[in-house]
């Protein structure tokens, strides 16, 4: 790494921003210097020269999510609805921190904001994924208009069992396991119907709820479906000590280390929902050596669709009887896992591990990223496309 010095972008206070400098201090660097969410946000951002310059979440800051999703206050943290403003102004947001990185003398990105960006659209995700030949469910073409366009899609796919995902969500909000028959309907979500004397709301909710009233699930669906959803045929699950799982996979610098087991009785697996972590040693027990290995090359295989980014969080499907797996999402910002260690290290210190050893070395700029100045030198249009 030479001379470089570790640079952020982050929440300031977060937690994730902590681990990630107890983490560098711990390497005997000096601690990364801090660019903040909120600044880059609203348009402002000052790189260091030499910087090696990690992204890391913005969630969970309310100024950050006014800022990028363009709103005169803060929206509701607890509702589904406004991820589409958000991605748009993620979007925009590291298109800024692209050309600021391409013009500053010596930096680099470890994380391509362009891949970032597309691991923040579970359609476009999917669709890389799948160009490669990475494993993953079967999905719609293209989003439904609606629940009626949707069971209409569903039965000429002859499918009875489906995930909708808003296309940039994040940590299950709004996500819909629908299951139908002909003569019944069952929708178990985290979204929180709420009818109002205008319309619809829907909330986040840690408790799921099941709606089997096809008027409800119809106007959850509607109302997902107004800002795009994505929509993957629904496949079995593994089983283990009367859970289904499946996997949290970090990779980093190309490999797989650390492994979260997530067990549930419901069809959604996310921790935050209530669900718990399984046993790992034995998983592994029952998969057996041969599998084992095989899952992970899977996920490896989805990081490296993005392989000028230094970590990638795979969440992984085992079908029953473990000889297969499928990748249902990649995650930018997959890397918070506390307490789980690869090597004696944990997922933050796996990261400043792989650049300082030269396991990952941060590529230069990317060209479609380069700073096109105006006049004033101060105005910047960059794709991430």
């Amino acid at each position: 790494m030479s001379t470089a010095r570790l640079a952020v972008v982050a929440v300031p206070g977060s937690r994730r921003l902590r681990l990630f400098t107890d983490a560098v201090r711990a390497a005997g660097l000096p601690a990364p210097v801090l660019l903040p969410w909120p600044e880059l946000a609203a348009g402002h951002v000052r790189v260091p020269p030499g910087a090696l310059v990690r992204v890391d979440s913005p969630g969970e800051d309310t100024e950050t999510a006014r800022l990028l999703s363009g709103l005169d206050r803060a929206p509701d943290p607890y509702r589904v609805e406004g991820g589409t403003a958000f991605h748009m102004g993620l979007r925009s947001a590291l298109d800024r921190l692209a050309a600021a990185v391409a013009e500053t003398p010596g930096a680099r990105l470890l994380q391509d904001t362009a891949e970032l960006a597309a691991m923040c659209d579970k359609r476009r995700c999917h669709a890389l994924l799948d160009a490669a030949g990475v494993p993953v469910p079967p999905a719609l073409d293209g989003p439904p208009a609606d629940y009626a366009d949707l069971r209409a899609r569903m039965a000429e796919r002859g499918w009875s069992r489906v995930f909708a995902k808003p296309v940039h969500g994040s940590s299950a909000s709004g996500v819909v396991a629908l299951a139908t028959r002909p003569d019944r309907v069952r929708a178990v979500t985290s979204a929180d119907l709420v009818r109002t004397d205008t319309g619809v709301e829907l909330y986040n909710s840690l408790a799921l709820r099941t709606y089997t009233d096809e008027a409800d699930v119809a106007a959850v669906v509607d109302t997902l479906c107004a800002e795009g959803v994505h929509v993957e045929r629904w496949l079995p699950k593994a089983g283990l000590h009367n859970r289904t799982i499946d996997l949290r996979v970090l990779v980093v610098a190309g490999q797989a280390t650390h492994v979260v087991v997530r067990a549930s009785r419901s069809p959604m697996t996310n921790l935050h929902l209530g669900n718990a972590r399984g046993d790992l040693a034995a998983l592994r027990e029952r998969m057996g050596e041969r599998a084992w290995h095989s899952a992970m090359r899977t996920a490896e295989a989805a990081a490296a669709c993005f392989p000028r980014t230094l970590h990638a969080g795979v969440d992984l499907l085992l079908a029953p009887g473990w000889h297969t797996s499928a990748v249902c999402e990649v995650n930018a910002f997959g890397d918070l896992l506390p307490g789980i260690l690869h090597e004696g290290r944990d997922t933050y210190a796996e990261q400043v591990d792989a650049v300082v050893s030269g396991r990952f070395t941060p590529p230069p700029p990317n060209r479609t990223h380069r700073a096109h100045s105006s006049m004033a030198g101060r105005e910047v249009a960059v794709s991430v496309d």
